[in-house]
């Protein structure tokens, strides 16, 4: 397999992350600070739109609280008891218009929720999962009932002192790769995405904006903007005074939530979710074929955005309430990998912490040059966020853009799938999301050199994207050098020219989870074959 020097050029087109010193200046309509999963939707939406954008990102995109989560598109059955309608609602409807939008990396998962007597009473969940059946029409996924955990196959891995349970349906989400496919769509669509770019200052000038970038390696980009959102999650109101020294129109409860996982603890494809004593909400998934991931956490966080770590207590938190249901007790030395993300909420009036909306507020100052802040939000709900967030842009900026000429006037996502998703037609539709197994059927014969099971992964993680990913190959020697368990050359070659990816880590932990698959040493040697590569391909 020839290693093309082309992979770095296509790369460096789109990020000055290794400009090794140079100055680039760039002048666009929307510059978007922050590449979490609101940041990308909204360079998605705004770049399809026709504006021209810019959408950079101190470290990786996903590289905090994106790829952070539990890893669901949910209504958010607990918010009920907050009387969040309108959110759940929302998310609900949103559910499905993702699941469409992206079938290959979101997908159906049935919940079961084991009844304890001593918890919520069984009238108040029958009566809330009645609600969340009829907040927003389902078309997809099934609807709630009661179940008899003797006989059905998630009561083997409970104490058997829990004899009834309910069922009822939401998504699972690879939630890094949603921030990644956003972000590639964007691009796809003439925006400019810059990683490992920070923004240092932002100066306003007739009207606009003079932001200044800089990267780690000393490299830096000027860029002239007619409009800035700033998308940086935790950082919101840090950012908004440090870089207009402007102050925050509302308030940021920064919430730490974490999660462990564990060699699994069932093999059904079910997934739990558990009440305890706190009131809290605990789900536990399957997670990567062999694993089970337990969470999550909610404690006020104070401490450094840039390190967050799962705490002690909050591991042995989480180990004793998969103690309390699971048959199979276990502890801390059972956890394989545990991590952490600090959630912004809009602050409210509520005294718990797992009582605050995780709904979102756009704040748009216009008094000078247009400045946009998004307070909160959800992964569930960033298509529509993003959507409204560039209603308010395109109307103050009083044009469709001009950075794309097929660029529609209004909102478009709704009825557009993400790269790789679009299965059997261009347009997003049940068939994808019903008939997944006959894709991956059909990619199994046209790459029957592979294996299946990383055929399987290929289609999951990738989609329709698979035939750019493979287009050079035709057996299993086109593949490269094999750099961890199922990691060939030819994907770390596609991640670094298409998804902007940099170091093991970003390949790895966030746009594939092979470091739990991997030996320890894996990260180590594929960031030196990474970095050799670059400077081979360089010379």
């Amino acid at each position: 397999m020839q290693e093309d020097s082309q992979v770095f050029e296509a790369r460096s087109s789109k990020s000055f992350a290794r400009s090794g010193g140079d100055s680039k200046e760039l002048h666009c309509d929307l510059l978007v600070v922050g590449a979490g999963i609101n940041g990308a939707g909204i360079a998605r939406d705004a770049a399809g739109r026709g504006l021209s954008v810019v959408l950079c990102d101190k470290d990786d995109l996903a590289a905090h609280t994106s790829s952070a989560s539990t890893k669901l598109v949910h209504g958010g059955l607990r918010y009920l008891e907050h009387a969040e309608f309108s959110l759940v609602r929302k998310a609900l409807i949103e559910r499905e218009v993702l699941l469409r939008a992206a079938p290959h990396i979101i997908w159906p998962l049935r919940f079961v929720m084991p009844h304890d007597p001593e918890q919520r009473p069984a009238w108040m969940i029958r009566a809330g999962l009645f609600l969340y059946d009829l907040l927003a029409r389902r078309r997809l996924l099934p609807g709630s009932g009661g179940i008899d955990l003797a006989k059905h196959p998630t009561g083997a891995a409970l104490q058997s002192r829990f004899k009834r349970g309910f069922s009822y349906s939401d998504c699972w989400v690879d939630d890094a790769r949603l921030v990644v496919l956003n972000a590639i769509d964007a691009a796809e669509k003439g925006a400019t995405v810059l990683t490992r770019m920070q923004c240092e200052s932002l100066q306003q000038y007739e009207g606009q904006w003079r932001a200044q970038l800089r990267a780690r390696d000393g490299g830096s980009a000027e860029i002239h903007a007619r409009c800035v959102v700033n998308a940086t999650g935790p950082w919101a109101s840090q950012f908004l005074g440090q870089a207009t020294s402007r102050g925050a129109q509302h308030c940021l409860r920064l919430v730490k939530g974490s999660h462990i996982v564990v060699h699994q603890l069932f093999d059904h494809r079910y997934a739990y979710i558990f009440q305890h004593t706190d009131r809290r909400i605990v789900f536990a998934i399957p997670y990567e074929g062999a694993f089970t991931l337990i969470g999550t956490t909610d404690l006020e966080y104070t401490g450094d955005l840039n390190h967050v770590a799962a705490s002690s207590d909050e591991v042995d938190y989480l180990c004793g309430l998969a103690n309390h249901y699971f048959k199979h007790a276990i502890t801390p030395k059972d956890v394989v990998w545990s991590y952490s993300g600090v959630r912004p909420l809009l602050q409210d009036d509520s005294t718990e912490v797992s009582a605050i909306t995780r709904d979102y507020t756009l704040a748009f100052d216009c008094d000078a040059a247009p400045f946009l802040t998004v307070f909160g939000g959800k992964i569930t709900t960033f298509r529509k966020l993003a959507e409204e967030a560039v209603d308010l842009i395109a109307r103050q900026l009083g044009t469709a853009g001009h950075g794309n000429a097929n660029g529609r006037a209004s909102g478009w996502t709704a009825g557009a799938c993400l790269p790789g998703g679009d299965l059997f037609g261009s347009e997003p539709s049940d068939r994808s999301v019903r008939q997944f197994d006959e894709f991956i059927s059909e990619l199994t014969k046209q790459y029957a050199f592979l294996p299946p099971a990383l055929i399987a992964r290929y289609a999951r993680a990738y989609g329709t994207r698979i035939h750019v990913l493979l287009a050079q190959c035709q057996a299993l020697p086109d593949m490269g050098v094999e750099l961890g368990p199922g990691l060939y050359a030819v994907e770390v070659l596609y991640l670094m020219r298409h998804e902007w990816a940099c170091t093991a880590a970003d390949i790895l932990w966030r746009r594939s989870k092979l470091g739990l698959h991997s030996p320890s040493a894996t990260e180590g040697m594929l960031d030196e074959w990474m970095a050799r590569t670059v400077s081979i391909s360089s010379d």
